[in-house]
């Protein structure tokens, strides 16, 4: 029996289940060696082979997106984002395997998450790699401070991290690929958010409060399906929330917004005559934002 290659079997594993199988990638160029491996390929970043500029030379070639991460490592802390994905995906692989009672979150959020792995959806269903987005947010929010040293390294991990690139601003960045569904994971995320705020309201995880920005007017718009009051609200239109949750998401209260609403706007208006005059010989721009 022939053994299919790469380019004639790219796809190898079901949208919604875990990746089971992946092609081995040679080293040097990564370029697919028509081997077929057990398991989910582990996290790696992969420059793409692109031809180069004429006047580029090939040390310019490769792009080293975790160049900047390393730069941030110092004596105290060292960042190594691909060790930390991978650690984070091998922890989320073993609590998903666990059993209920011990998943060490709210029942609401077991409730949903037994909703989007489990339910027998009557159109689009989430694929794998939206729920375990969801479910990262969830195992780093509710799950990892009350397990053991490693998971708590990944908190603290990011912690430092943000910490060192924004202080007193906490982000967690989800990456997912063009067409993986971006905005049903902020759906998902923003239903187990105002679900557990409307039942532990003294809490300082959940919040019912949610800052939207799009990159412009057209993505804006479309994304009026997080609004849980929306005809086309992504929540019930896509079964996203169990119909006896659905009443408490309207305490969400979700403000979506361009960029351009949080860029500074000029407060006094000045004709170019006045504003030269003001600037005077040391040309310094004045500030009327």
């Amino acid at each position: 029996m022939t053994m299919p290659n790469f380019y004639e079997q790219p796809i190898l594993n079901s949208p919604y289940e875990c990746p089971a199988q992946h092609w081995e990638l040679d080293d040097e160029n990564h370029r697919p060696t028509h081997k077929l491996l057990e398991g989910r390929r582990p996290a790696d970043f992969i420059t793409p082979i692109i031809p180069l500029p004429r006047r580029q030379s090939r040390e310019q070639r490769a792009i080293e997106f975790h160049a900047k991460a390393a730069a941030l490592s110092d004596d105290s802390q060292q960042y190594d984002l691909i060790a930390t994905i991978n650690n984070l995906r091998q922890q989320l692989e073993g609590w998903r395997k666990w059993p209920e009672h011990q998943w060490g979150v709210t029942p609401s959020t077991a409730r949903l998450l037994k909703h989007w792995r489990h339910y027998q959806f009557n159109a689009i269903r989430p694929f794998f790699c939206q729920v375990e987005a969801v479910e990262t947010v969830i195992w780093l929010t509710e799950v990892a401070p009350t397990l053991g040293k490693e998971a708590r390294d990944i908190i603290e991990y990011l912690r430092a991290a943000n910490q060192s690139a924004n202080p007193e601003l906490s982000r967690l960045a989800l990456k997912l690929a063009t067409g993986a569904g971006k905005t049903t994971v902020m759906a998902m995320l923003i239903a187990w958010q105002t679900l557990n705020a409307a039942r532990h309201r003294n809490s300082s995880k959940f919040t019912r409060g949610f800052l939207v920005v799009t990159p412009g007017i057209t993505i804006r718009d479309r994304l009026r399906v997080l609004q849980p009051n929306d005809p086309d609200s992504y929540y019930e239109s896509r079964e996203l929330v169990p119909q006896s949750m659905l009443g408490d998401l309207g305490q969400a209260k979700i403000i979506i917004a361009n960029y351009h609403a949080l860029m500074l706007r000029e407060r006094m208006q000045l004709v170019p005559g006045n504003r030269r005059l003001l600037q005077g010989r040391a040309g310094a721009e004045p500030d009327t934002k």
